[in-house]
């Protein structure tokens, strides 16, 4: 019957009011503040947040809501040098994404911030002819750096078809490398492991996924020739696909790719990583602001999300001293 269900519910929530209770005099649950009640005295880190909500860490107006009291100025964000810390480019990056094009903090309707430095990578490939006449391009070597520039793989890899041109003035690939050469196949499943929800970061690194046979989510690669900000920095014209040694000359002030020897991926994948950094900042904001944004999540109803799980089939057992 109605009533029995009502009286049922009243039970119910009865037992749920005082396992909230007594998870708050344990001290694992805050505290909730009831209607009409003062609330709490906000300490000096909370207090500079009212009246903004908390999202994600940071200090952010409620949608739909206007914002009280004065505004302050929107951070001002100095540009990284390409030796900046991985902890100080994660700062950079979280004041970057609390602020919008005015200036004032908004809600980030992204699933997650940034990824840490850890998850840059650069690559770049060396590749020898093969095929009629030497015209096919395989891998013959491959270098992945880390955000810092250190090496974390280097190989010399034997192509599938038998080599019929070294390419050595571009390459640096001579016969004596490739025999300590490892098979592509392994080559490559030790570098696409490596590559795995990474940002990879080339110079026409289209190429180089086509040497490894493999397509990168586009979302995750970052292009250093096809990155206008690069040419506005090296006062090259925006649509002109500068080379690397090029963009290394004017930006870095370095010479690469010097000699008859070949080029060096090594140095080619550390080059590609120091050009990134450069416009690292504004590159990813403006990667950020281009995403579609999305729906707010809807409010929660008081009888959903944490609070279920004081329900009796969620009730730790080791908490039930009480015998609530």
């Amino acid at each position: 019957s109605p009533q029995g269900r009502s009286k049922k519910r009243s039970r119910k929530h009865q037992r749920f009011l005082e396992r909230r209770a007594l998870l708050e005099q344990k001290g694992l649950l805050r505290p909730r503040r009831r209607q009409g009640s003062q609330p709490p005295a906000a300490g000096p880190a909370e207090a500079a947040c009212s009246p903004l909500t908390k999202v994600g860490g940071r200090c952010s107006q409620p949608a739909g809501e206007p914002q009280s009291g004065k505004v302050g100025k929107p951070k001002q964000v100095p540009s990284l040098s390409p030796s900046a810390s991985p902890d100080s480019i994660a700062r950079h990056h979280s004041v970057l994404l609390s602020q919008d094009d005015g200036g004032s903090s908004a809600v980030l309707w992204t699933s997650s911030p940034l990824p840490r430095p850890g998850k840059y990578v650069a690559i770049d490939c060396e590749m020898v002819g093969t095929g009629p006449r030497g015209r096919l391009s395989e891998l013959a070597r491959c270098t992945v750096v880390n955000y810092e520039g250190d090496v974390i793989y280097d190989k010399y890899v034997q192509p599938e078809l038998p080599i019929v041109d070294y390419r050595t003035r571009w390459s640096g690939i001579t016969k004596r490398h490739m025999k300590n050469a490892i098979p592509f196949r392994a080559a490559q499943a030790e570098i696409l492991k490596i590559l795995k929800d990474k940002i990879v970061v080339g110079h026409a690194i289209h190429n180089d996924f086509q040497a490894l046979k493999y397509f990168h989510p586009k979302d995750r690669t970052r292009d250093t020739s096809r990155i206008p900000l690069l040419n506005q920095k090296a006062g090259f014209p925006v649509k002109v696909s500068a080379s690397l040694k090029s963009l290394a000359k004017h930006l870095l002030h370095k010479k690469i790719q010097i000699g008859r020897k070949g080029h060096s991926s090594v140095e080619d994948a550390r080059t590609t990583m120091e050009l990134y950094r450069l416009v690292e900042v504004q590159w990813e904001r403006e990667l950020a602001s281009s995403l579609p944004p999305r729906p707010p999540s809807p409010v929660a109803d008081s009888s959903t999300d944490s609070d279920q799980y004081m329900d009796d089939q969620y009730w730790p057992t080791d908490l039930n001293t009480n015998s609530l």
